[in-house]
């Protein structure tokens, strides 16, 4: 196999939540142009569509599944259905995440529990459904997207970043329970240009002072991100496992602090 050969996913079923738009959807298509046939799951259906139809467009096979990631059932259904489609699956990958930035003592305890909803319980959920399949297909890689906020700080971040921070461990033991049949890693992105950051990154002075805090000097773009998903998907990382890979431009705090004053 040559190196090139190992950045493909030919014969494989991948999996992704959270792919209607931004990261989840560059993702979707990056595994599919490395030969993948996809199931994305969102809760836009017309989103979707336009996902799996591009991705078709690589002459793969594509689904596009409405799913609510915070319902159990639904994700559960979205998975036979998976099943049921391609009669295998290889790779997951979990994108489905948020928190929007808060002053701590303002957070609440109902703001606390949706960040880890959001974030945590259901990618774990995802993987827990997902293991059984991934087994009886030989093997697989799980990938969750995390944050560089779960490992840098910033003002206004503690329930997007604890939240974060637990995925990142949640990687690691999942790594450590799941090997050696399956790989599980996480891309921690820094600040990535999808619509959720566009309204933010419109303004000159505030994208200038985004820009000026990564090592890069620039926004990441959601392909940045793929290309790192999908090198954690296919052969090429066959040898890695339990590690947040870090796509952030080269933080070293948060590159824009929330202008919240507890004091």
């Amino acid at each position: 196999m040559t190196v090139g050969d190992m950045f493909r996913l030919d014969g494989k079923v991948a999996l992704i939540s959270g792919a209607g738009r931004g990261i989840g959807a560059a993702t979707a298509l990056a595994l599919a142009e490395a030969g993948a046939d996809i199931a994305v799951l969102a809760r836009n259906e017309e989103q979707l569509r336009s996902v799996a139809d591009a991705a078709r467009e690589f002459g793969r096979r594509a689904i596009a599944i409405p799913t609510d990631a915070f319902q159990a059932d639904a994700v559960q259904s979205a998975v036979d259905e998976t099943i049921a489609e391609f009669g295998q699956l290889d790779v997951v990958v979990n994108v489905v995440g948020g928190s929007m930035p808060q002053a701590f003592l303002g957070t609440s305890d109902r703001e606390l529990h949706n960040a880890f909803e959001s974030n945590v319980v259901s990618g774990l959920r995802l993987a827990r459904i997902c293991t059984p399949h991934l087994l009886a297909s030989g093997g697989g890689s799980i990938v969750f997207i995390s944050s560089a906020i779960g490992h840098v700080v910033g003002r206004g971040y503690v329930a997007y970043g604890a939240a974060k921070s637990a995925v990142d461990q949640s990687t690691r033991l999942l790594a450590a329970e799941l090997n050696p049949k399956i790989r599980v890693n996480a891309v921690a992105p820094g600040a990535i240009l999808t619509d959720a950051l566009e309204f933010v990154a419109s303004n000159p002075e505030i994208k200038k002072m985004l820009e000026s805090g990564t090592h890069l000097q620039r926004l990441g773009e959601p392909e940045d991100i793929a290309a790192a998903v999908l090198y954690l998907a296919c052969p090429a990382s066959s040898y890695v496992t339990g590690q947040i890979l870090n796509v952030d431009g080269g933080l070293l705090k948060a590159n824009l602090d929330m202008p919240f004053s507890d004091l």
